[in-house]
């Protein structure tokens, strides 16, 4: 791709070829408004093409019987992410509005990931026993077909891989159906892994589309496991319909993270991640400290120490080589957003940082939205219950450690959390009591492909990363054995 040029065209790569096929559309930079390329979307025959050609793969290749060919192919296709980082980068600030610093975040994940998986592929085992006398039985894990991925629009790269790599360590063949708001990442995903060498045609194809080629991956019965990043509704209505082919599910959904912080927090340290974790992606991410629980006798500090600093931010294009946080997705998002702020100022919410919609020239032209900070005293307020997906914090206080676990739990949703204090027990204490996949003791999203990563209650099914992530895409077979009797004396 010549990434200068304002007229790329984003293509399907289907079975080793690229295909021009489906609706047209524009694809947009959110921090002007204005067209990047084209892209065409995946409808009902793209989805289908895609779908057999997994199938064929899967059935006619020796991609799931080969361990080694797929350590090689990960390996390799690590190696090929790494060569065009700079590509990427620059496309996530591009069409995703991510500041290079959040971009480099995002891409440099995505080879440890693939090569984590590449281990994964050949350590990964079954195992055998002799449980009676005269037989032996043997555990096989064996790939369970053709696998669906489902990736969302705001971390492309790094989604759709955490996904991709298991599933391909696993043996399975892949759709992987990514945004039309990310199509020219995508089109770049899909040229860095068709130059992976070794890798056969149709063992992953990769299509850019919406709610019809979605829902002909979840309703095939040819796709018997759905991987699914997203919003926690989609989910549901994913495992419904997928239930009727009993298909496997591994769903990451929404999130609400609280960041806990006790009265014996270190606040130098504190507040760079309290910043971090509103503002990485915009505010547009699962794990996004949106929730700040501040013990009542160290909350105006951290208040006064925390205000200025969100309030001094650069929020500016991507391009800007200062900008610390770009722009939203789109401005239909800003707007869902503003509502969501607007209802809770209405109804009690104390904006203590009005930050909001940019409307000077030029920023107005594009999709910002700048940070703000609500205090709020009822924990069943919307803006507190609600993944907010954008640069929306809400404050709360508290005056023990039961009384934080309690608010931190009251939620439907369960992915992560931080706790702050420097005592050598409290923060482990509170982390046992959380309900919730993922607790970071005086720290914000650290994560490591050898750990899972994925959510308590309405924030999703099984885990990703780590070594369960493999169990969605692998069947158990057992093997009983009789060869006879041994030979006596």
């Amino acid at each position: 791709m010549n990434l200068k040029n304002e007229k790329e065209i984003s293509a399907h790569w289907i079975n080793g070829k690229w295909i021009i096929s489906g609706k047209q559309g524009k694809s947009i930079n959110p921090a002007n408004g204005m067209p990047i390329g084209d892209y065409f979307e995946a409808g009902e025959n793209e989805a289908n093409m895609a779908i057999a050609a997994a199938k064929d793969a899967f059935e006619n290749s020796s991609w799931k019987h080969d361990r080694a060919l797929r350590a090689r192919v990960l390996n390799a296709m690590a190696a090929n992410f790494g060569k065009y980082e700079d590509e990427l980068i620059y496309l996530l600030g591009l069409e995703n509005g991510k500041v290079k610093k959040h971009a480099k975040f995002e891409v440099k994940i995505v080879p440890e990931c693939l090569r984590f998986n590449a281990a994964l592929a050949l350590t990964e085992a079954g195992r055998a026993a002799s449980v009676e006398a005269n037989n032996i039985s043997i555990l096989l894990h064996e790939p369970v077909g053709v696998a669906g991925i489902i990736a969302p629009w705001n971390s492309p790269a790094a989604l759709v891989i955490r996904s991709l790599a298991p599933a391909l360590a696993a043996g399975t063949t892949v759709v992987a159906m990514l945004p039309r708001q990310t199509a020219q990442i995508n089109h770049l995903i899909a040229k860095i892994i068709s130059e992976t060498p070794e890798l056969p045609d149709g063992v992953v194809n990769i299509i850019t589309g919406g709610h019809v080629a979605g829902a002909i991956l979840v309703e095939s019965e040819q796709v018997p496991v759905i991987s699914f990043t997203g919003s926690t509704e989609t989910g549901k209505n994913i495992a419904a319909v997928g239930a009727k082919n009993l298909k496997r599910l591994g769903l990451e959904l929404g999130g609400k993270t609280p960041v806990i912080v006790c009265h014996d927090a270190d606040i130098e340290l504190l507040i760079p991640k309290v910043i971090a974790a509103l503002t990485v992606f915009s505010g547009q991410f699962c794990m996004t400290g949106s929730r700040l629980l501040l013990q009542d006798t160290i909350a105006d500090a951290v208040l006064a120490a925390l205000i200025p600093c969100l309030k001094a931010l650069n929020v500016s294009p991507a391009a800007n080589s200062d900008s610390d946080m770009g722009p939203l997705i789109d401005k239909s998002n800003v707007e869902r957003v503003n509502a969501l702020v607007e209802d809770a100022i209405k109804n009690g919410a104390v904006p203590l940082l009005r930050g909001g919609i940019v409307h000077e020239v030029p920023l107005s032209a594009g999709a910002f939205y700048l940070p703000t900070v609500l205090e709020v005293n009822d924990n069943k307020m919307p803006i507190v219950q609600q993944e907010i997906f954008g640069p929306v914090l809400t404050v709360q206080r508290f005056s023990s450690d039961n009384e934080a676990v309690a608010l931190a739990n009251d939620n439907s949703y369960g992915l992560a959390a931080s706790v702050w204090s420097q005592h050598i027990d409290r923060p482990l204490q509170i982390a046992r009591a959380l309900q919730c996949g993922t607790v970071w003791i005086n720290d914000w999203a650290t994560l490591y492909d050898q750990f899972e990563e994925g959510g308590y209650k309405m924030s999703g099914l099984g885990r990703m990363r780590g070594i369960a992530v493999i169990e969605d895409f692998l069947e158990a077979k057992h093997i009983v054995m009789t060869p006879g009797r041994s030979p006596q004396g």
